[in-house]
């Protein structure tokens, strides 16, 4: 079995039984961060990069960053959606309006500099897009659903990367982006936590997509020019060092409220 295989069918499924684990333990919020981190894109870049070369890869990685607003787009229109239809027809809303996001940017193609800036736009306005529900409606109890969520994503994972020839770098790199943990997290969890829970997960993925952008941003500028494994290292301790700095502007910014 290849070493890019074992990558696919298992790294990424461990992944998602992991943030389910945290999310149960510490709510829908923390596992929708932990899932913005590039957990499945990061595999995926990885593969495709050692299945078509670095080039390939940093292309891609331009695409994946871009296709950030396409996966901003799912999560608000699945969150408001969310109030009109069950999983189903919200998750059919939001990936109809994530398709249409992606023909967008495959026709105008951005170029790094642009998508920078319009990522970094789309993550500063996209926390005010979100319904507001009150606190006691979350609520609900987990199932033990996680087998199901690791197939889910072991199965989109093999899809998009075995389509990476067909597609090209850009639009397989703007697939690496599609919402896998927006689907199986927030699916499962808007079943059985209810509308709530899934659009505080919804909320979390979106606060840790920075992290994501950085590291996209990283492996689009690093790849063409250094190995496979210094590039991929420097921009997971580039996300980690943004995440983290993140979660603890998150925490300065609580305890200043609680002073007020």
């Amino acid at each position: 079995m290849s070493a890019t295989l074992v990558l696919k069918l298992f790294l990424v499924p461990f992944l998602i039984y992991a943030i389910t684990r945290a999310g149960r333990r510490w709510g829908p919020g923390v596992a929708g961060w932990l899932s913005a981190f590039p957990v499945v894109a990061g595999p995926i870049l990885i593969a495709v990069a050692l299945e078509h070369g670095g080039a390939f890869a940093a292309t891609a990685a331009e695409g994946t960053l871009a296709a950030v607003v396409a996966t901003l787009v799912f999560c608000i229109a699945y969150a408001w959606s969310s109030g009109a239809f069950g999983v189903a027809g919200s998750l059919a809303c939001a990936l109809t309006a994530y398709a249409i996001a992606v023909v967008v940017l495959q026709a105008t193609e951005p170029s790094l500099a642009m998508s920078v800036v319009v990522v970094g736009c789309a993550l500063s306005v996209a926390p005010r897009m979100f319904p507001r529900l009150p606190t006691a409606d979350l609520g609900g109890r987990a199932s033990n659903d996680v087998i199901w969520r690791m197939l889910g994503a072991a199965a989109l994972v093999i899809m998009v990367t075995y389509s990476a020839a067909r597609l090209g770098p850009r639009l397989s790199g703007i697939f690496a982006m599609f919402p896998v943990m927006g689907t199986v997290l927030t699916g499962f969890t808007h079943a059985q936590q209810g509308r709530a829970q899934a659009i505080a997960t919804l909320r979390g993925m979106v606060l840790g997509y920075w992290a994501f952008a950085v590291f996209c941003l990283v492996v689009s500028l690093l790849l063409r020019h250094t190995s496979v494994g210094i590039a991929f290292s420097a921009a997971f301790l580039c996300a980690l060092a943004v995440q983290l700095g993140i979660k603890q502007l998150q925490v300065f910014r609580r305890a200043a409220r609680a002073g007020t």
